[in-house]
Protein backbone atom coordinates (compact mmCIF):
# COMPACT_ATOMS: atom_id res chain seq x y z
CA UNK A 1 0.00 0.00 0.00
CA UNK A 2 3.04 2.43 0.60
CA UNK A 3 4.09 1.78 -2.64
CA UNK A 4 1.28 2.78 -4.32
CA UNK A 5 0.70 5.68 -2.32
CA UNK A 6 4.35 6.75 -3.38
CA UNK A 7 3.79 6.16 -6.38
CA UNK A 8 1.06 8.35 -7.31
CA UNK A 9 2.64 10.88 -5.40
CA UNK A 10 5.30 10.86 -7.91
CA UNK A 11 3.11 10.68 -10.51
CA UNK A 12 1.50 14.16 -9.11
CA UNK A 13 4.73 15.35 -8.37
CA UNK A 14 6.16 15.06 -11.83
CA UNK A 15 3.17 16.24 -13.91
CA UNK A 16 3.18 19.07 -11.70
CA UNK A 17 6.47 20.23 -12.36
CA UNK A 18 5.84 19.26 -16.08
CA UNK A 19 2.64 21.24 -16.39
CA UNK A 20 2.98 23.89 -14.17
CA UNK A 21 6.58 24.55 -12.92
CA UNK A 22 8.47 27.52 -14.37
CA UNK A 23 11.78 25.82 -14.48
CA UNK A 24 9.98 23.92 -17.49
CA UNK A 25 8.23 27.42 -18.96
CA UNK A 26 10.39 27.33 -21.52
CA UNK A 27 10.41 24.49 -22.38
CA UNK A 28 6.95 24.31 -22.95
CA UNK A 29 6.87 27.48 -25.28
CA UNK A 30 9.57 26.18 -27.44
CA UNK A 31 7.63 23.24 -28.02
CA UNK A 32 4.23 25.29 -28.71
CA UNK A 33 6.09 27.65 -31.40
CA UNK A 34 7.37 24.47 -33.09
CA UNK A 35 3.87 23.30 -33.25
CA UNK A 36 2.57 26.65 -34.56
CA UNK A 37 4.68 26.30 -37.87
CA UNK A 38 4.33 24.79 -41.14
CA UNK A 39 6.98 21.92 -40.69
CA UNK A 40 6.90 18.38 -41.32
CA UNK A 41 6.34 17.26 -37.72
CA UNK A 42 4.47 20.82 -36.51
CA UNK A 43 1.78 18.15 -35.64
CA UNK A 44 3.00 15.58 -33.17
CA UNK A 45 4.44 18.89 -31.38
CA UNK A 46 1.05 20.13 -31.42
CA UNK A 47 0.36 17.15 -29.58
CA UNK A 48 2.96 17.38 -27.40
CA UNK A 49 2.35 21.06 -26.40
CA UNK A 50 -1.54 20.58 -26.00
CA UNK A 51 -0.54 17.45 -23.38
CA UNK A 52 2.20 19.15 -21.58
CA UNK A 53 -0.43 22.00 -21.04
CA UNK A 54 -3.06 19.56 -18.85
CA UNK A 55 -2.18 17.64 -15.76
CA UNK A 56 -4.70 14.61 -16.72
CA UNK A 57 -3.49 14.45 -19.97
CA UNK A 58 0.64 14.35 -19.33
CA UNK A 59 -0.90 12.11 -16.07
CA UNK A 60 -1.85 9.59 -18.80
CA UNK A 61 1.86 9.14 -20.59
CA UNK A 62 3.54 9.60 -17.29
CA UNK A 63 1.62 7.01 -16.10
CA UNK A 64 2.71 4.40 -18.93
CA UNK A 65 6.04 5.30 -18.76
CA UNK A 66 6.27 5.10 -14.87
CA UNK A 67 4.51 1.54 -15.64
CA UNK A 68 6.84 0.31 -17.77
CA UNK A 69 10.02 1.82 -16.30
CA UNK A 70 9.65 2.12 -12.97
CA UNK A 71 6.86 0.20 -11.43
CA UNK A 72 2.79 -1.29 -12.00
CA UNK A 73 0.87 -1.00 -8.66
CA UNK A 74 -1.51 -2.32 -11.05
CA UNK A 75 0.23 -5.81 -11.93
CA UNK A 76 1.55 -5.79 -8.25
CA UNK A 77 -1.94 -5.17 -7.08
CA UNK A 78 -4.21 -6.96 -9.42
CA UNK A 79 -1.79 -9.29 -10.96
CA UNK A 80 -2.98 -8.57 -14.51
CA UNK A 81 -1.02 -8.82 -17.80
CA UNK A 82 2.13 -6.18 -17.91
CA UNK A 83 0.60 -5.16 -21.02
CA UNK A 84 -3.02 -4.40 -19.73
CA UNK A 85 -1.52 -3.09 -16.77
CA UNK A 86 0.62 -1.00 -18.36
CA UNK A 87 -2.29 0.82 -19.53
CA UNK A 88 -4.15 1.29 -15.99
CA UNK A 89 -1.19 2.71 -14.80
CA UNK A 90 -2.23 5.68 -17.07
CA UNK A 91 -5.21 6.31 -15.73
CA UNK A 92 -4.24 5.38 -11.92
CA UNK A 93 -1.40 8.34 -12.66
CA UNK A 94 -4.24 10.57 -14.16
CA UNK A 95 -6.46 10.38 -12.26
CA UNK A 96 -4.15 10.43 -8.89
CA UNK A 97 -2.66 13.70 -10.21
CA UNK A 98 -5.85 15.10 -11.30
CA UNK A 99 -7.18 14.45 -7.70
CA UNK A 100 -4.37 15.59 -5.60
CA UNK A 101 -4.15 18.75 -8.37
CA UNK A 102 -8.28 19.40 -7.34
CA UNK A 103 -7.46 19.26 -3.45
CA UNK A 104 -4.70 21.51 -3.36
CA UNK A 105 -6.43 23.93 -5.64
CA UNK A 106 -9.47 23.76 -3.59
CA UNK A 107 -7.06 24.71 -0.54
CA UNK A 108 -5.70 27.88 -2.53
CA UNK A 109 -9.15 29.08 -3.19
CA UNK A 110 -10.65 28.41 0.09
CA UNK A 111 -7.37 29.74 2.66
CA UNK A 112 -7.95 31.90 5.03
CA UNK A 113 -7.68 35.47 4.42
CA UNK A 114 -6.43 37.66 7.59
CA UNK A 115 -5.94 41.05 5.13
CA UNK A 116 -9.67 42.23 5.71
CA UNK A 117 -10.09 41.27 9.35
CA UNK A 118 -12.93 43.70 10.79
CA UNK A 119 -11.17 45.31 14.06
Amino acid sequence: MTALILWMILAYGTANVVVYGKIFAGFRQSIYDVGNTTLPMSGVFRFISEMIQCIMCFGVWLGFFLGIAVYSPVHEILGVNHYVSWFFDGLLSSGAAWAINAIIEWFEVNRPNNNNQNQ
